[in-house]
């Protein structure tokens, strides 16, 4: 059903497409197919904005969980596959939408790891969208809590389920029944409530047993509900993986990741050796660097504008590193009125290090709030995260402040890295290079620290999740930072860098970063600072 103010099918599939593919040329990977995009623009009646903000949120969120390169026929997702925790039933509703099933009873949190139920699940809700007949009539998802206790229970991977299948799954969500709820799970009735987005609320009730006949015709009904679901050789899930054949997930194609990494910031065919780079400086001097940064400042940003209102709001990017995709989350340095949302970014982020460049005056201008506690033993509460400040380390230019975090809706805790980098003076660029090279290195010793710390629950990147990096407007500086570690870690790697097409590529994914000219050349000057510190070019020059 196409709205009135919607364009007509094919017209909606000719934008999609043509927004999409944008997306897959700038990221070097196969053009989406006509196919799958009325899938995402059936889930959201053709409405071509809501359709690509769906796209973008269903990769992100693969992305994120580790739903990718799925391989159904290998442990561990073949035995959860076939568990009967989670089918789509052979009949449908009335309407013709499909019925998936979910058996809260079977799932054991110390057997089974969130990560390898939600592969499964999307697996399966995948192959259940293929159906041109499910696009059109969309999904009815049964959570079955009947016979299921406390310890069948796992609040962080409910709450997955039920906000991923509204907010990033291409299928027509119609109702989700919660059936046979413990008294636990009813009252007090603000349990759902804290599992839920307030769009999805109006299409969950919650039901007895005995009331599912009057949502769904008795022939709808599974007969297994609180229980184990024989999976024979004719089940939906046998039938599925039997057809498989070494099939590959054409869903990882959509997602976008190559089997090499997918970020923007790769070796190109202009990069320069640290001698290179010199003489390139020579021939340009100052003023030919301040041109060459107006010419890039002139290009339009790329990408479309939206103005949204979601759930909760914060001015932050996410930005590719040197050969690893979301390498940092570019923002604005927080203010009272961001606070909570800063803070409940770094939480759902899975933020291991946080990285700011300025100090929250300057000048007798204020630059961002004091949105962590400062001092030792200091406790602050920003909405369900409360932050403790266990330590603070003062070093010459940085402080670097151990903070803890604990998640008062889950009673989970973290800890997370906040470096302050107190050396950027206001208006200006450091005059020497060195103390920033040291303090990014010292922020980049910490997060390999971090991150091997949370190996055993960290499923993403080998070099771990976002860091988050901000100053003011979360541009300059900001940009100038990531520019500087990008260019680095490809020195390192390979011998050679671009600071131009680093910066382009960066501005792609984050408008206007590095701010002046200025910084710009700092830049090209830090770089051959470092070269010169590491042995890679003559002392004299």
């Amino acid at each position: 059903v196409v709205g009135s103010t919607s364009p007509r099918p094919l017209d909606a599939t000719r934008q999609f497409l043509e927004e999409i593919n944008k997306w897959t040329i700038q990221h070097g990977v196969s053009p989406l197919s006509k196919e799958l995009a009325i899938k995402f623009l059936m889930a959201r009646k053709f409405d071509v904005l809501r359709a690509i903000e769906l796209f973008h949120s269903y990769r992100e969120t693969r992305l994120k969980e580790g739903i990718v390169r799925l391989q159904p026929q290998e442990e561990p997702l073949r035995s959860e596959l076939l568990s009967g925790k989670f089918t789509v039933l052979s009949v449908r509703d009335p309407s013709g939408a499909s019925i998936a099933l979910y058996t809260a009873k079977l799932h054991h949190p110390n057997k089974t790891g969130n990560h390898v139920v939600l592969q499964a699940l999307f697996y399966l809700l995948d192959r259940a969208v293929e159906s041109f007949e499910t696009q059109r009539n969309g999904l009815v998802f049964i959570y079955d809590m009947a016979g299921s206790n406390y310890t069948n229970f796992e609040l962080d991977l409910s709450k997955k389920i039920l906000n991923l299948l509204k907010g990033a799954f291409p299928a027509r969500l119609k109702k989700v029944l919660i059936v046979g709820a413990p008294v636990w799970f009813r009252v007090p009735y603000n349990l759902l409530s804290l599992l839920l987005k307030e769009k999805l609320r109006e299409r969950v009730q919650m039901v007895k047993m005995a009331e599912l006949c009057q949502h769904l015709p008795r022939d709808c009904l599974p007969q297994h509900l609180g229980g184990l679901l024989p999976l024979d050789m004719y089940s939906w899930n046998q039938q599925l993986l039997a057809g498989q054949n070494g099939r590959v997930d054409p869903v990882d194609e959509l997602v976008g990741i190559p089997i090499e990494d997918s970020s923007v910031h790769v070796p190109g065919p202009e990069s320069m050796r640290p001698q290179e780079l010199l003489a390139h400086l020579g021939r340009l001097q100052r003023s030919g660097i301040h041109q060459e940064y107006e010419a890039l400042r002139r290009e339009t940003p790329p990408g479309t504008f939206h103005c949204v209102n979601p759930l909760y709001y914060i001015n932050a990017s996410f930005m590719d590193g040197y050969k690893q995709k979301n390498a940092y989350i570019g923002t604005q340095g927080p203010l009272e009125k961001t606070y909570n949302d800063f803070w409940r970014m770094v939480w759902e982020q899975s933020v291991l290090v946080i990285v700011m460049t300025t100090r929250t005056e300057e000048g007798s201008r204020r630059k961002c709030g004091q949105y962590w506690p400062l001092d030792e033993g200091g406790q602050e509460v920003y909405g369900h995260i409360a932050v403790v400040n266990q330590r603070v380390d003062h070093h010459t230019h940085y402080n670097h402040t151990t903070l803890e975090l604990h998640n008062t809706e889950t009673c989970e805790q973290r800890q997370v890295s906040h470096f302050q980098y107190l050396s950027w003076p206001d208006y200006g660029v450091p005059t020497s290079a060195v103390t920033l090279i040291d303090f990014l290195g010292a922020v980049k010793r910490q997060q390999r620290k971090m991150v091997r710390a949370v190996s055993s629950q960290w499923m993403g990147h080998p070099l771990g999740p976002p860091m988050v990096v901000h100053c003011s407007a979360g541009i300059g500086r900001t940009g100038t930072f990531c520019a500087l570690d990008i260019c680095l870690s490809q020195l390192q790697d390979v011998g050679t860098l671009n600071v131009c097409q680093t910066v382009r590529r960066m501005r792609t994914q984050r408008a206007f970063s590095i701010q002046t000219p200025d910084q710009y050349y700092f830049c090209y000057n830090a770089i051959l600072e470092h070269a010169q510190r590491q042995g890679l070019l003559p002392s004299n020059q």
